[in-house]
């Protein structure tokens, strides 16, 4: 890791938009959550002061976990799609990122947005490729060369090779000596702008070998983007309400596949994807890519997001044949059809942000008004109205789906957990609390005691938790194993029927969306199995903790211990890899042409499908598992932990003398304090629910 000197740190950037307040049109759809984060945070300020120090300490935690909250959103889309111009405009900030990035880039970029009294940038920090990861772009030509190796397409894996060796001596002759030494480390600076940002994440010229020109070069824009991995931002935002991350993320469709991997693994880290596509190019054919990604996601976690409406010569009529357009292609690709489609245009909103719409282009003009006529029914003239060019903009209705999504998704889990975990606390120490009586007349707590009934429950809890996990999977793997046995006979035998009947002069091609959908169908159910189980083996862990807690403190059976919720099963976003049978190109007709023989035709189709679709079988029955596992895992562990401060606050409790009417006055107080904490908690989840 590197710290960029301090004379290298720019200065902070400012936002440039002249009214900043239109975003207040869009950023109150997060109100419900900063609602109930303000509540909470209540809550746990309370719990440390009413309690002893061991409670103190646990509200303490679950309030840094409060500050941790940093919902992610994905975007994702076709290459000049607008997505960065839509990202700057939804910050207010139109230009504080590159727009016109060379579509070479390969960068994700991560910007974390956090509620401040002023708009400004802050920390910034970019990651390179590794070793290993530059190695198999290098000698493999990425995904592609892999891909293009297996199907013998000896001409596109030369050509791979080139464009890689060219890149390789491009980036070698932009770094010189610095190119080896910089793969696998970061930079980071104290503040960011414009300047320092396209450094990373565009590609900008060759640069001339000059005499003293080393440090210029070194600064120039494009000067570490082709081995820049990721970029993450720190963005202190006065309109925020809450922590909110967006990332950008490259397009997928590129020379060697290597962004497609990015976006995938961005999607992963992510609980909501927003597509953004181009009006004039909405879902061709060339994103079915995009649309695989997408079909990967539950629906309820994908919004659409068509750009540059701006550009259209009659937005009213074009904006419905294109949503139609969309749906049925939706529809035909198995793609999520009830995610929500929004029309915008980030230009639009970046000229009414900065104050600039005199200077629209003239088609861009002419489609506000069209769209206005329509939507205000003949009123006046929107470009003075900037309130109603930023709503036809799209970017507060946007805003306020993606707040929808959060509050109902990842959210309202992480909210609900907490909460639990406070009312928890809150009701054990009030029962504690509620058992005070003369020394010698309160039931004895032993904390050693406890602790070992309580470590007792728990381990049986996480071998249970265990074995439901070993069987669920193996009854995964064996349920994708006999998907892709399936997939390859069906599909062998399809390529056997056409040889018969056509011959070997006619090119046949083959979809992979039965094995997709059978994969996702897998992926479904494990998940489900997975949630209901781990489920039953957490209530019943919470059944027993409390039985333990009303056993100790003499309680009656009406005292309960709240049981987390299982985490969420994060997408299965690597069975949107594209393999051979998705590639219509030279190649494939080349693959075909050379094959002489049934036999030749099914033995090598077979091998190369398989070696093809491996891959996503192993990141299945592997990664996604073992992600499911430790995810579980960690919320039983959190859960016990949680327990365990309980224990150590139930065994501080002070006893209370007959004549000291004073404590236990105040000890009432505190007991009254503590139920409503409990109630504001158990009221919080009625309501979320």
């Amino acid at each position: 890791m590197q710290d960029a000197s301090a004379s290298a740190r720019p200065e902070a950037a400012r936002p440039e938009a002249r009214h900043p307040d239109l975003l207040g049109d869009g950023l109150d759809g997060f109100a419900p959550v900063a609602e109930r984060l303000a509540t909470l945070r209540a809550a746990l300020a309370d719990l440390g002061r009413v309690g002893d120090a061991t409670a103190a300490r646990g509200a303490l935690r679950l309030s840094a976990q409060l500050d941790a909250l940093e919902p992610s959103v994905t975007f994702i889309g076709q290459v000049k799609a607008g997505k960065t111009s839509l990202i700057n405009a939804m910050l207010g900030w139109p230009d504080l990122l590159p727009a016109d990035v060379n579509p070479w880039t390969s960068v994700v970029t991560s910007l974390h947005l956090a509620p401040a009294p002023q708009t400004r940038a802050g920390e910034a920090r970019f990651r390179f490729f590794d070793r290993e990861e530059w190695a198999r772009l290098v000698e493999k030509g990425g995904r592609l060369g892999e891909l293009a190796s297996r199907a013998g397409a000896e001409d596109d894996l030369d050509k791979v090779r080139r464009q890689v060796e060219r890149m390789r001596e491009k980036s070698q002759g932009r770094l010189g000596r610095r190119f080896e030494l910089l793969l696998g480390q970061e930079h980071r600076y104290s503040a960011f702008d414009l300047g320092l940002v396209e450094r990373y994440v565009c590609l900008g010229d060759d640069f001339d070998d000059e005499e003293d020109g080393a440090d210029a070069r070194f600064e120039a824009a494009g000067r570490f983007a082709d081995i820049t991995k990721s970029a993450d931002l720190q963005v202190d935002h006065a309109a925020m309400p809450m922590r909110l991350c967006l990332r950008d993320t490259p397009g997928v469709n590129d020379t060697f596949l290597m962004r497609e991997q990015i976006t995938i693994g961005a999607i992963r880290d992510s609980r909501l994807c927003v597509l953004v596509l181009s009006a004039h190019q909405a879902l061709s054919s060339v994103d079915m890519a995009l649309i695989r990604l997408i079909a990967t996601v539950k629906a309820r976690d994908v919004v659409i997001f068509v750009n540059r409406i701006d550009e259209l010569s009659d937005p009213v009529p074009q904006v419905a044949e294109i949503r139609a357009s969309i749906r049925a292609t939706l529809k035909a690709q198995n793609g999520p059809v009830d995610a929500p489609i929004l029309f915008g245009s980030a230009v639009w909103a970046a000229h009414a942000l900065s104050g600039t719409l005199p200077d629209l282009p003239e088609g861009s003009r002419r489609a506000l008004q069209r769209l206005a006529r329509e939507r205000f029914q003949g009123g006046e003239d929107p470009q003075t109205q900037l309130r109603g060019v930023w709503d036809m903009s799209g970017l507060p209705a946007l805003y306020r789906t993606i707040a929808e999504r959060l509050n109902d998704g990842a959210g309202r889990e992480v909210l609900d957990r907490i909460a639990r975990s406070t009312a928890n606390l809150a009701r054990s120490i009030g029962a504690a609390q509620g058992t005070a009586l003369p020394a010698g007349a309160r039931p004895t707590v032993d904390r050693a005691t406890l602790e070992a009934q309580i470590a007792a429950i728990a381990h049986r809890a996480e071998e249970a938790l265990a074995r439901v996990i070993d069987r669920e999977q193996t009854e995964f793997r064996t349920r994708l194993e006999r998907s892709h046995r399936s997939f390859l006979d069906r599909a062998t035998a399809a390529l056997i029927a056409h040889l018969e009947t056509q011959g070997e002069g006619t090119v046949w091609t083959y979809e992979p969306t039965g094995l997709r959908m059978l994969l996702r169908s897998a992926c479904q159910l494990f998940g489900t199995r997975m949630q209901a189980a781990a489920r039953g083996v957490l209530d019943e862990l919470a059944r027993d903790i409390a039985a333990v807690y009303r056993n100790a403190l003499g309680l009656d059976g009406a005292f309960t211990v709240e049981a987390p919720d299982p985490p969420r099963i994060g997408p299965p976003v690597d069975i949107a890899r594209t393999i051979a049978l998705d590639v219509k190109g030279s190649w494939w007709r080349r693959w075909w042409t050379r094959r002489r023989g049934h036999g030749a035709f099914a033995a090598d189709f077979h091998a190369m499908i398989r070696d093809e679709t491996l891959p996503i079988l192993d990141a299945l029955r592997h990664d996604h598992a073992e992600r499911v596992r430790a995810d579980l895992m960690a919320t039983l562990a959190g859960f016990v932990d949680d327990q365990r401060e309980i224990v150590e606050a139930l065994t501080r409790k002070d006893e209370v003398a007959p004549d000291a009417l004073d404590v236990a006055l105040r000890r009432q107080a505190r007991q009254d304090r503590l139920q409503a904490i409990e109630s504001a908690m158990t009221t919080m989840l009625k309501e979320a629910a």
